[in-house]
């Protein structure tokens, strides 16, 4: 079928022409349209087949040249180099493969955990099935909260609203009909006019339907803007920071190869071996390493949050969660228990009142939108027999409005029954139910003895709903927003919400941890305070959903710091005030789960949502909760933390050494009558540098580093470049004189005795690198450990093994690794002072009330 088609003929012509039926398919069926029209994901063929991710990566240019330049180097007779590059390129390019494909394999896996599941009738019967595996054909049930999972005709609608703003921009949800009047079965190539047609990727409102999936993934409305709406999102501080860093390096590399080569050709020297030694050089010392050890890193830290039930859907919010230094929260079943009680059903003069308790129940039970945890409580706290009752129309919640209207019929007697927030519904009301069965007019003195009772349950920290009604006449058949107009106030439902006990400890650790707490909610400011401060957080500050209306985004900003309580604000209300405080400079995350919370999950910086959410909150969220409890977002800070800190060792590890190479390969090539290291030696050193750097996301870190939020500063690693790649230079310099002078090295001893050294100090910094604190009182793990000194010890035993030769090298005297012990001893001595100092006076970690530094290139604890 083609898009214009979906809704122009009868339904019967479309269960025809996809040779279906309401009855759904069979099993057998369902695999052979499967295989037909593949995933029902737009730019489900987006992932590129394993062995084109591996042969794309020998496109690095750096890679081909050195490629090309060995081969040039075989025809001239040398195969034996080019068999050995060759082979030390695959190596490297293998490790960099397999590390990142078991990374994703590892992170897509915990991603189909929550993914988008749906009713569909197979087989004769009603199942959950992941909403991928839908095809054209399939019939399926939807609900209020649910994603659309694909195009569908409608089978059977109830009162059924869907929000398709980002199809169709329309700002309030449409309503949707299975037997749309026969003006509008003409075709329809808009979205928006198609009444009888439900869309991939827009979300139901409230109400209930019986579908049938016409087109699935690209063949969607969704999937034709799939370019635009599937685009990639904007590039997080912590991807722009790690491909600023990769710039940075390279530029200093392509300065490095080009000066070495200018000055290997003024002096003569072969040119052929000269280039292979500058595209070596340039290989070994850019960071190609950076992305596996990235990659790698954050998914490890994804799957140790697996393991704590929370599930990190998109990687890059891995450093979100770690640089995130703001919290907003909802409410409900956060600070609270989420297990809410009905208590009480109280007239307007504060007495109990069956007839509220009636109302409520005939609302709650005949609404058709998703029931509030305060509509289970009421139909739980007590049965009512509504025989004879039914439902002829509604008016759905919406969250401007903050209130749901039903129609309801008992023989002759018709009667609209409103529900919602108080301060709506009062607004809303013009009379009142005295409890002896009379109406009076609602006038100032009555209202006020509503509202005095309304916030003395407030005070006391129970939640509240207001109940009205209105009767209409026999030939009323539809119910509109004018109808809630000239109310019947009758009372109030009253529930309790205890607060979470762990809660209190949650707030306390976030804080303490430099996380800062907002809470957003739709509740009133009195049960929010009371909560609070059974919780012992402090309100420093509050605004309302009023106060906002006529705030100005100038004012808003200034309240900013004051204010830690927004309360009865609507789902927009909540977004402005997280792009508020992320213009602010803050990093935001945002905790909801309902309908209402969608707009600002995906407007936060780090959307979090729950296993038990709406649909559409979830897909928002780059972070799915299987607990909700706020105790786990801490154990999530806490992780991105660390998982962020051990790519900044790798970033530091990596600029401090290879500057310090810079300068000492520049230097060499001004004084030495040869290379200073082969080209087969530059990328062996570079190969085993890199297994040793496969431990790195596998680290522990300090408490110290995990007490504040991560951030970028490229100023910190500039600095750090500045100050300890000359370090390592010095060493260099000082191995240079003592194999020339000390042990009269001619070309094959000083290259042999330059890469035992070089690999030495370059891999074993990391013991120095990799902390703070003094590098004895933290101990690595094992495999850090392993690796780390697995690589120096190949790299200095390797000269006194007949493989030795192969790579050039020649067995040194004794006395040069009595020379290479002192050497390495002194130097890691010297790196520990320098980084002390480093810290304690270049870069010293900010303390209480200082701001964050600046977004950057590296990270700071703080």
């Amino acid at each position: 079928m083609t898009p214009d088609d979906l809704g122009s003929p009868p339904l019967s012509a479309v269960l025809r022409t996809l040779d279906a039926t309401t009855a759904g398919l069979d099993g057998a069926e369902v695999e052979r349209r499967r295989r037909r029209y593949g995933p029902n994901r737009p730019l489900a063929h987006g992932r590129r087949p394993p062995w084109v991710q591996f042969l794309s990566r020998f496109l690095n240019p750096l890679v081909l040249i050195l490629l090309f330049a060995s081969g040039l180097s075989a025809a001239t007779g040398n195969v034996a180099s080019f068999v050995i590059v060759l082979a030390m390129v695959l190596l490297s390019v293998t490790l960099d493969f397999v590390q990142e494909m078991r990374a994703e394999t590892a992170v897509d896996a915990l991603r189909r955990s929550v993914a988008l599941r749906v009713r569909v009738r197979r087989d004769g019967i009603e199942r959950s099935e992941p909403a991928e595996q839908l095809v054209p054909g399939d019939v399926v049930r939807l609900a209020a909260g649910d994603l659309v999972p694909a195009d569908c005709r409608l089978i059977e609608a109830r009162d059924l609203f869907v929000n398709q703003a980002m199809l169709t921009g329309e700002p309030y949800p449409v309503e949707k009909h299975a037997d749309a009047p026969d003006a509008l079965s003409a075709p329809h190539p808009d979205p928006a006019e198609a009444l009888d047609t439900v869309f991939m990727g827009t979300s139901v409102i409230s109400g209930s339907g019986l579908a049938l999936v016409c087109r699935t993934g690209d063949a969607t409305a969704f999937g034709q803007l799939s370019g635009t709406l599937q685009a990639p999102p904007p590039p997080t501080a912590f991807e722009l920071g790690i491909r600023r860093f990769g710039f940075l390096i390279l530029r200093l590399t392509v300065v490095l190869v080009l000066f070495v080569l200018a000055v290997n050709t003024l002096f003569h020297r072969p040119w052929l071996e000269s280039l292979m030694f500058a595209l070596a050089l340039a290989v070994g010392l850019t960071p190609e390493l950076l992305p596996m050890i990235v990659t790698v890193t954050l998914a490890r830290g994804a799957m140790r949050l697996a393991k704590r039930r929370v599930i990190v859907k998109r990687l890059a919010a891995m450093h979100n969660i770690g640089a995130m230094d703001l919290l907003c929260t909802d409410k409900t079943g956060t600070l609270t228990e989420a297990t809410i009680r009905m208590v009480r059903h109280l007239d307007g003069r504060g007495a109990e009142s069956e007839r509220v308790f009636r109302l409520a129940y005939l609302n709650s039970r005949f609404e058709s939108g998703i029931r509030s945890p305060l509509d289970e409580a009421i139909l739980a706290f007590r049965a009512v027999d509504l025989t004879g009752w039914e439902k002829i129309d509604e008016v759905p919640f919406d969250f401007e409005r903050r209130r749901v209207s039903v129609l309801v019929a008992n023989g002759a007697e018709r009667l609209l029954v409103v529900k919602g927030a108080p301060e709506d519904v009062l607004r809303q009301s013009t009379h009142y139910e005295t409890g002896d069965g009379a109406v009076a007019p609602l006038d100032p003195a009555a209202r006020a003895g509503l509202d005095r009772l309304f916030q003395t349950l407030g005070e006391d920290g129970f939640r509240v709903l207001a109940i009205a009604s209105k009767t209409v006449g026999a030939d009323h058949v539809s119910a509109a927003l004018a109808d809630e107009s000239d109310l019947a106030f009758a009372g109030y439902a009253v529930f309790l919400d205890p607060p979470k006990p762990s809660a209190m400890a949650a707030i306390h650790a976030l804080t303490k941890a430099g996380v800062n707490i907002r809470i957003l909610t739709g509740d009133n400011e009195r049960v929010t305070r009371h909560v609070c401060a059974e919780l012992g957080l402090t309100v420093t500050g509050l605004l309302t959903g009023d106060d906002l209306r006529g705030m100005s985004e100038e004012a808003l900003r200034a309240r900013l710091a004051k204010v830690n309580v927004f309360c009865r604000v609507t789902p927009a209300q909540k977004e402005r005030v997280l792009l508020a405080h992320k213009r602010a400079g803050r990093v935001v995350g945002f905790l909801g789960d309902g309908i209402n919370d969608a707009s600002a999950i995906h407007a936060a910086d780090i959307g979090i949502s729950v296993d038990s959410a709406a649909d559409v909150a979830k897909e928002a969220a780059g972070v799915i909760l299987l607990d909700q409890d706020l105790s786990v977002v801490q154990e999530a800070v806490m992780e991105g933390r660390r998982t962020v800190q051990n790519v900044t060792k790798y970033i530091l590890m990596g600029s401090s050494s290879n500057f310090g190479n810079m300068f000492s390969m520049a230097g060499a090539s001004l004084f030495l009558p040869f290379l200073p290291m082969l080209p087969i030696q530059v990328l062996l050193n570079n190969l085993l540098y890199d297994a040793s750097e496969a431990s790195i996301p596998f680290d522990t870190v300090e408490a110290e580093a995990l007490a504040r939020p991560a951030q970028w500063d490229l100023r910190l690693i500039q600095r750090f470049m500045l100050v300890l790649g000359p370090v390592s230079s010095l060493f260099d310099f000082l191995t240079f004189y003592v194999l020339i002078h000390v042990f009269g090295a001619g070309e094959a001893l000083f290259q042999t005795g330059w890469f035992v050294e070089s690999l030495a100090t370059q891999v074993l910094v990391i013991f120095v690198i990799r902390t703070r604190r003094s590098s004895l009182r933290d101990r690595p793990p094992p495999v850090l450990i392993g690796l780390t000194l697995g690589a120096a010890t190949v790299g200095a035993l390797l000269p006194l093994t007949p493989l030795g030769a192969f790579f050039g090298f020649v067995v040194p005297p004794v006395s040069f690794y009595l020379f290479l012990a002192a050497a390495v001893a002194t130097y890691l001595l010297l790196v520990e002072t320098v980084k002390r100092l480093f810290f304690r006076c270049i870069a010293p970690r900010p303390g209480p009330g200082r701001r964050n530094a600046p977004a950057g290139t590296g990270f700071h604890a703080g």
